[in-house]
């Protein structure tokens, strides 16, 4: 059913609610990535499987993503939504009341699972509200949500985190929540979508939930246990290949797919996904391994550790609204090759960091990686839908946010596992040269204990400082790894095909 465009307050009333829900969702992840350190220390959890709060929410979510056609065919759009943001507010509810690391982990996978219609909806239902001529302004505003929630999320999360207690940073989405369900049940009530009881396929998303849960927990366990030299692990890798596997072949075959395989036909549709999965994998790992690092290896509090995270956020805020404005006239590729440009430049310049750092060389990488992110959704996302029409566009963007979210996940455990086996080699290199008969040591241990130091005190000082030169050492290179994989991903986004622009994109 097609809806005339809306106008004036109710535009930007819809417009309000809709971005206040996926700021929401958004807010969620870069608040916790703060919080992690803090959280994992109050439920006495390693700080590698407080990194499960990340991880467990994205999977969730990225499964719960490909049923939204589904559902809002059986339900309704608005309906869907409203029940999205509604059920994100109860389990927020949850995970702020949580006593220990499983229980919040159940929680998080609770709300990854209802907020998953969130962001497609959203897209869905905006782009149908808005004129043709403007869906490009659309989504560059729908974006600018997505890039205000780096700013407030980590100062929010690191101010909770050392003032207040943790849960807090879940409880502050229940008023923003209820706000937005209220003002898009009131506003969109009347542009119901049809509804129609349509054949689920049911094994094409157990095989789903199968295959990337497998995956995931493979991911997250491999740190833990050794990865292949733990059977565990490798029945994980096992079921995983399997169930992945004979989910392809049966989403080829089936007449009503969960996950329409048929999309990746479009060569923009194709190209677009790759670049923007890639590439959130790599911000998304990044965004969680620099909290990581400045608080357990270089004495950040939770505060500092989110104003030295947030500046990422700055740009975006002032350059979205150009570019959604702008954008249009300029061909997407050069828009995501600056993007990845900057990303690859402010990736090298982190890989220099040393203990004694300054807080100024942390920011201003963090600060210029905004104008990355301000050419990052909105070109990319304009890239794949831009050839898809009616009911395509609600299948692609839920397609294309179910590979990005999970690949966002996928990058937290690859970044963490692979910081943690940089830190063993660097430790291991280290120590050799570290012997009782090195001048260097017994000048160090004389020093040390002229202090006032037991001599075991002294060397447990060494070992501290040699396992804080593996860490950084290991961030360094995870940074300056990201930075090579960005230049080559600008090769990729050049196989696209123009044009781009909003006329290709239709609306309900």
């Amino acid at each position: 059913m097609n809806y005339p465009p809306l106008q004036g307050m109710r535009l930007v009333l819809v417009t309000l609610a809709l971005s206040l829900s996926v700021f929401m969702e958004v807010l969620d992840s870069t608040i916790a990535n703060v919080a992690v350190p803090v959280i994992a220390g109050d439920l006495g959890a390693a700080m590698t499987q407080g990194t499960w709060v990340i991880t467990s929410f994205a999977v969730a979510n990225a499964i719960s993503i490909p049923l939204t056609g589904f559902m809002a065919r059986r339900f309704g759009e608005v309906r869907l939504f409203i029940f999205s943001v509604l059920g994100f507010v109860f389990t927020s509810w949850l995970c702020g009341m949580a006593h220990n690391l499983e229980a919040l982990v159940l929680f998080r996978v609770l709300q990854g699972l209802v907020a998953g219609p969130l962001i497609p909806l959203s897209q869905s239902l905006l782009m149908a509200s808005y004129p043709p001529e403007k869906r490009i302004l659309a989504l560059a505003l729908w974006a600018m949500t997505v890039v205000v929630a780096p700013v407030l999320g980590p100062i929010l999360g690191g101010w909770i985190s050392d003032n207040w207690h943790w849960g807090w940073i879940f409880f502050i989405n229940i008023p923003i929540g209820i706000l937005a369900a209220w003002i898009a049940w009131r506003q969109l009530r009347e542009r119901e979508t049809p509804t129609a009881r349509t054949p689920v396929d049911y094994i094409g998303w157990v095989l789903m939930v199968l295959g990337i849960g497998a995956l995931q927990m493979m991911l997250d366990r491999g740190k833990e246990l050794d990865w292949f030299a733990s059977g565990e692990v490798i029945a994980l890798a096992v079921v995983a290949v399997v169930c992945l596997t004979y989910f392809i072949v049966w989403e080829l075959g089936e007449k009503h797919p969960i996950v329409d395989l048929s999309l990746f036909k479009d060569r923009n549709f194709t190209v677009g996904v790759i670049t923007i999965s890639f590439g959130f994998m790599l911000f998304m790992g990044t965004l969680t391994l620099l909290p990581l690092v400045l608080q357990s290896q270089m004495g950040y509090t939770a505060t500092w550790a989110g104003l030295a995270a947030a500046p990422v956020g700055i740009l975006p805020i002032i350059l979205s609204p150009i570019i959604g404005r702008f954008g249009n006239r300029l061909d997407m590729r050069w828009l995501v090759s600056a993007s990845f440009l900057v990303f690859a430049l402010t990736f090298y310049w982190r890989s220099f960091f040393y203990p004694g750092t300054d807080f100024s060389h942390v920011v201003w990488p963090q600060f210029w990686q905004g104008l990355g992110v301000a050419m990052f959704f909105m070109p990319l996302t304009t890239i794949v839908l831009s050839n898809m029409k009616g009911s395509q566009i609600a299948s692609a963007s839920s397609l294309s946010n179910f590979l990005r979210v999970f690949m966002g996940g996928a990058g937290v455990s690859i970044a963490t596992t692979m910081w943690e086996k940089r830190e063993a080699l660097h430790h291991t290199r280290l120590t050799e040269s570290i012997t009782p008969y090195s001048t260097e040591v017994q000048q160090a241990l004389h020093g040390m204990m002229q202090q006032g130091m037991t001599e075991q005190q002294a060397m447990a000082n060494i070992t501290r400082a040699i396992s804080q030169q593996g860490f950084i050492i290991g961030s360094n290179e995870i940074f300056w790894g990201g930075s090579i994989l960005f230049v080559a991903m600008i090769v990729i986004v050049w196989f696209a095909k123009p044009p781009f622009g909003s006329g290709n994109m239709g609306g309900h």
